[in-house]
């Protein structure tokens, strides 16, 4: 079909659809039998079939006329953007006429104002923790992950959301690892990056005893130790440590809770060696958990963004982990000579009470725990107790990491001045890098 003839059909079209006979509608110049091209709309689909109103036959809107006094007490709806579009027209039109109405709405709009909170820009940390909350509990997962295993999962997912987007300037942040060694405290500087390199290295003790790959690529009894293992991870790097480094420490996390998750939770008493001590399985994740947030504030102090503690509940199985290594580790400090003679003190067979500590945490994560003083195989007793501490949780926490000294750390302290400086220093002695 040709352009002309195209055209002459669609004239036709006209002719008969929109009153061929020259009666529909407006003709063009020169031809007043053609209808419009474009007619105008005759009816409306809602109205039945009744002819539209013409545009200057609608009724205009009235403005709505209230009393002062009815305007006055409109002022605080109008503050709150609460009033109808009728009803602020008014009150608008009256704060222009009238001076006092226009000071009391100033200030009710200036106290609306401070009643509403500045929105951040940045994503909640825990909303991850409530989505999946609120999806698990419509459905629970087909294979859910251990309950030992969800500070780890958590804290690895907080981790990873604060590095999605730093860029290269943040990722070579210089940063200080500190930990106390032989009662001293000690550092060392690297990177954002290398503190990522550091996390997987040391992760990969618990990669190794659940049969996945070891990230350092090579034997590692080499380096069995968790600083053995950094200090190797970050000479055998030809560059130091990028953001490339990233994605070897995620996928390697959710390896681990994968692969824990589909055991059923049996592997948790499995062994997890550290060099010079082991811990099982359920224990290990507690710590490379703990390990995971203290280094995420070290990061997060480094580019001076704020960090939050864990969950309360996750904060109090970290405590409780520390907690429970205290006896051993005062043993360990006994025997090399780093405590303190304590008078009167005694052989305790296995299981029988001797003297004892109560460790009071305060704050997120708070609980007490009784601290067997003269041997790990004791029993803490009440009845035995001669010292009391109190710390705030992640005061406690930031003493077992190696951020606070124990002569810094604000404790509540009564009893045995000898008890209480061993425990305070052995919770120190839990740090490392």
């Amino acid at each position: 079909m040709s352009g002309t003839e195209g055209f002459e059909a669609y004239d036709d079209q006209n002719d008969h659809g929109a009153g061929g006979d020259g009666t529909g509608g407006p003709s063009d110049q020169g031809d007043p039998g053609r209808p419009a091209r474009i007619p105008l709309p005759r009816a409306s689909v809602e109205d039945t079939g009744r002819p539209l109103p013409a545009l200057d036959e609608q009724a205009p809107s009235t403005p709505l006329v209230l009393e002062h006094r009815v305007l006055k007490s409109l002022l605080g709806a109008w503050a709150l953007a609460a009033c109808s579009a009728e009803e602020t027209a008014a009150v608008e039109d009256h704060l222009g006429e009238c001076g006092t109405c226009a000071e009391e709405a100033l200030r009710l709009r200036g106290a609306v104002g401070l009643l509403q909170r500045p929105e951040s820009l940045d994503l909640d940390p825990g909303l991850r923790t409530r989505v999946l909350d609120g999806c698990l509990d419509r459905r629970p997962p087909r294979i859910p992950i251990p309950d030992w295993a969800t500070p780890y999962d958590a804290e690895t997912a907080r981790l990873d959301a604060l590095l999605q987007d730093f860029g290269d300037a943040e990722w070579h942040a210089p940063v200080r690892l500190r930990w106390f060694d032989a009662d001293e405290a000690t550092s060392r500087r690297t990177t954002v990056a290398g503190v990522i390199a550091h996390l997987l290295s040391v992760d990969g003790l618990v990669a190794v005893a659940l049969g996945l790959d070891d990230p350092l690529d090579g034997s590692p009894a080499d380096a069995p130790t968790p600083s053995g293992r950094t200090e190797a991870f970050w000479r055998a790097s030809h560059f130091p440590p990028t953001r490339s480094v990233r994605p070897r420490w995620r996928e390697q996390s959710h390896d681990l809770v994968r692969t824990v998750s589909f055991t059923g939770g049996t592997a948790g008493k499995l062994e997890v060696a550290y060099g010079d001590f082991t811990l099982p399985l359920h224990d290990a994740m507690l710590d490379r958990a703990f390990e995971c947030w203290v280094h995420a504030e070290d990061i997060a102090e480094a580019v001076d963004y704020p960090y939050d503690p864990p969950s309360p509940r996750h904060l109090n199985r970290m405590i409780d982990l520390a907690a429970r290594m205290l006896p051993a580790v005062l043993a360990e400090r006994r025997q090399k000579g780093l405590t303190s003679p304590a008078p009167g003190r005694h052989l305790v067979s296995a299981g029988g009470p001797g003297r004892t500590l109560r460790l009071e945490i305060e704050g997120l994560g708070g609980g007490e725990w009784l601290i067997p003083l003269d041997s790990p195989a004791a029993l803490g007793s009440a009845e035995h107790e001669v010292a009391h501490v109190a710390l705030d949780g992640v005061e406690f926490c930031q003493l077992a990491a190696g951020h606070v000294s124990p002569a810094e750390a604000a404790a509540g302290q009564g009893g045995d001045r000898e008890a209480i400086r061993d425990v305070l220093f052995a919770a120190a002695s839990l740090s490392r890098m």
